[in-house]
């Protein structure tokens, strides 16, 4: 009888808006954190919107190591646009709510692309065990038929597990809990909020943990020690030089992204430290995606190469 109670209740308060707490018990911070989400907010739109349209215009790029940089790219625009303009107005505001809707849309679609960033990483992966360890047989091994597909799997891989995960928290009850300690909808901060036992989702979450962080970062691992075992037999250093030039871009986003995504999910939500959880979260999706075209660009000489002839077409484009 309780718990029928108690699940009309949560549905009741399902129709209406939750409260985003964030760093309202700060305010002295607001200021200061919507600065610096406004920088990164720009920033990742102008540096990933950069590699896309680089990418698509200059042949020299078309190859499978930029088909998929264009779709880390592409998911960095939509992951940071799902929850920066929402953070940013709350900042701004005394209002601090978000409809049950939006927040709903938000906990899908920023965890669908968060997932599909973990599968995609670990395709980059294989990518680059495919051109340093098969040189030879590279372009046969990477057809732009098994490119596509693979960058669809994760995809779709990203957003069904994403829906399975959204369906389980939004059923949970609440009790008329609406105050959610962050300054987005995320699963571990949703979770808290239920009035009933959540032990099956945080066992459901973390096997989707695992399937989604640990297995990809473990082949990842595998692919960079064939990597390591194939660099070593290079004879000249130059050689040695630029086959580690073209890991280390991938490796750093790897590390950033993993690490604090491992230190978010692979915890149960029920020792989950919310002051610590809203830094993990602002850096993995603010941040890291601002980084992104930065550790990409600055020592890579092919996308320097390329912007300055995209760039050198434009005032030929105007004089014709």
């Amino acid at each position: 009888m309780n718990d029928k109670g108690a699940r009309e209740d949560g549905n009741q308060s399902s129709l209406g808006e939750f409260i985003l707490l964030g760093v309202s018990d700060r305010p002295q911070l607001e200021m200061l954190l919507f600065v610096l989400i406004l920088i990164c907010y720009t920033m990742t739109l102008l540096g990933n919107t950069t590699i896309i349209v680089v990418s698509w215009l200059e042949p020299h790029l078309h190859t499978p190591m930029y088909f998929f940089l264009s779709n880390l790219s592409f998911l960095d625009l939509c992951y940071t646009t799902s929850v920066g303009p929402q953070m940013l107005v709350n900042f701004h505001s005394t209002r601090k709510y978000i409809s049950w809707a939006g927040c709903v849309a938000q906990l899908y679609i920023s965890l669908s692309l968060g997932c599909t960033e973990c599968l995609l990483l670990a395709v980059m992966a294989y990518d680059r065990y495919a051109a340093i360890c098969q040189p030879l047989r590279y372009t046969t091994i990477m057809s732009h038929r098994l490119c596509l597909q693979l960058a669809a799997t994760a995809w779709l891989c990203g957003f069904g597990n994403s829906m399975l995960q959204t369906i389980l928290t939004v059923q949970l009850p609440r009790c008329g809990r609406n105050q959610i300690e962050h300054f987005l909808c995320e699963l571990p901060a949703l979770l808290k909020l239920a009035c009933v036992d959540t032990s099956a989702n945080e066992a459901e979450l973390l096997i989707s943990a695992v399937f989604f962080l640990l297995v990809p970062l473990g082949l990842i691992l595998v692919s960079y020690g064939y990597i390591g075992a194939a660099v070593l037999r290079i004879h000249s250093a130059k050689g040695r030089l630029k086959a580690l030039n073209t890991c280390t871009s991938h490796l750093t986003l790897v590390s950033l992204f993993y690490g604090t995504a491992i230190s978010m999910y692979l915890q149960p939500p029920s020792s989950y430290s919310q002051d610590r959880g809203k830094i993990v979260s602002l850096f993995y999706t603010m941040v890291t995606p601002m980084l992104n075209p930065l550790i990409y660009t600055l020592r890579n000489k092919e996308v320097h190469g390329a912007l300055c002839r995209v760039l050198g077409r434009i005032p030929t484009t105007k004089g014709t």
